[in-house]
């Protein structure tokens, strides 16, 4: 590929694309020329060259100009390749035992976009890890029409690295974009975005019993909206960060009764941008007092549990576990569905139902279920001044099941659910 052949093909639309054109040829003959000779510099070289490639990278996200990005891309994804799988496993510079949860920035993020026209997501790339241009009257910006989902990627004993149900993610955000008026990725393009995401960020994974690569896609509303209705062009963007656990301290909930988390026929049951930042104010008061976080209760009789912040949850009453029943108020969490199929494989009934607040006070185990947390125990629930403490056994039946769940996750108990999907 040369300047020449690569201007013969393009339709120049003025003279500033001209310009970034011959600029994109030229670093890609420049890329060429550097992979060819990349067995000469060592890592710290390599980096600080493909780093100059970001502005580039940028530059071919664009709608106009995303045709001409697969021939720079693929040499970026192949030279990362080629670092990463030589042998020895690099790691970035990150302090493991250290990490909770919170942004770590890293190499690479995906993107990929949309018309509403159309309605297919185009063919996505990769681009350096950085801020993204977004229209004033963005839909995202103006209306909230966007959505989130969270996964991780766990690096196993041998260094190979497992993602824990991605197709389940994928699902749940075509839900949500149904819900918002939205196209979403299918299914397939969704899981090759994380799965690209991953591969890029590798050197992120955290070793083995460490942590976790926790990948963050979103779907955006971000064509120009003055008026109130859906956007005409949307972006999935997806991004890694590495993480450790979301709750270091004791779960202590608090049980709010005055302010509703998600009303019925709302957006409570999808993963949408809306649903979070309403809670923060009580979020806020409650950790103030001392708590970890708060326990909602349903908007219609405010008598029944629904979820917390950001996690389902789980009581215990001799071999029976119940978890509130999510009818539309609350969201379908993955790690909740994944306790469920696992508790009830290990022998336990589980029921799906409305849970009364007063059968808190009676339960002998509570639990939080969520891809950040994973599985936790709760210490404590104060509800209008009572607390009930639970006391933990020798053997707790969460600890338990926390113990089958991350073992399939990070690859140290077999998957018979074939829940998991190897990263190479």
């Amino acid at each position: 590929m040369n300047l020449q052949v690569i201007l013969q093909k393009i339709h120049i639309i003025d003279f500033q694309v001209f310009l970034i054109a011959r600029r994109v040829s030229r670093s890609f003959l420049k890329l060429n020329m550097f992979l060819s000779r990349q067995a000469m510099f060592g890592l710290s070289i390599c980096a600080r060259n493909v780093n100059q490639l970001s502005r580039i990278e940028s530059l071919l996200s664009k709608p106009k100009l995303r045709s001409y990005a697969r021939p720079v891309t693929t040499a970026l994804e192949n030279y990362e390749s080629s670092i990463y799988s030589s042998g020895k496993t690099e790691y970035a510079n990150v302090n493991w035992d250290e990490l909770g949860f919170a942004l770590t920035k890293t190499d690479y993020m995906y993107v990929m976009n949309c018309s509403k026209d159309e309605e297919i997501f185009s063919e996505g790339i990769l681009t350096r890890f950085g801020n993204i241009e977004l229209c004033p009257s963005s839909g995202i910006l103006n209306y909230g029409q966007g959505l989130f989902e969270g996964l991780k990627a766990y690096r196993k004993e041998d260094d190979g690295i497992l993602l824990f149900r991605p197709e389940e993610n994928a699902l749940r955000m075509k839900m949500g974009a149904d819900r918002m008026c939205m196209p979403s990725p299918t299914v397939e393009q969704f899981i090759d975005a994380v799965k690209r995401t991953v591969l890029a960020n590798k050197r992120w994974v955290p070793p083995h019993g460490r942590g976790a690569l926790y990948i963050r896609p979103l779907l955006m509303g971000t064509g120009p909206n003055l008026g109130v209705k859906p956007a005409s062009e949307y972006t999935f963007l997806a991004y890694a960060s590495p993480v450790g656990n979301y709750h270091k301290s004791p779960m202590n909930l608090v049980v709010e009764d005055k302010v509703c988390r998600a009303a019925p026929g709302g957006t409570g049951g999808v993963k949408a941008v809306t649903n979070y930042s309403p809670i923060y104010k009580t979020l806020g008061q409650a950790k103030a007092r001392g708590f970890t976080d708060v326990l909602f209760l349903d908007a219609l009789t405010g008598r029944n549990i629904e979820e917390g912040s950001a996690f389902n949850i789980f009581i215990l009453k001799g071999n029976v576990i119940s978890t509130p029943t999510a009818h539309g108020t609350i969201l379908p969490g993955i790690t909740r569905k994944s306790i469920i199929e696992i508790a009830s494989t290990l022998g336990y009934q589980v029921e799906e139902r409305d849970v009364p607040i007063e059968e808190v006070f009676d339960a002998e185990e509570v639990f939080c279920t969520g891809t950040a947390m994973v599985l936790k125990s709760v210490v404590s629930i104060t509800y209008q001044g009572k607390r009930i403490e639970y006391k933990m056994g020798e053997e707790p039946v969460a600890q338990k099941l926390h113990a089958t769940l991350t073992g399939i996750q990070t690859g140290l108990i077999e998957d018979k659910m074939g829940w998991t999907v190897e990263v190479d």
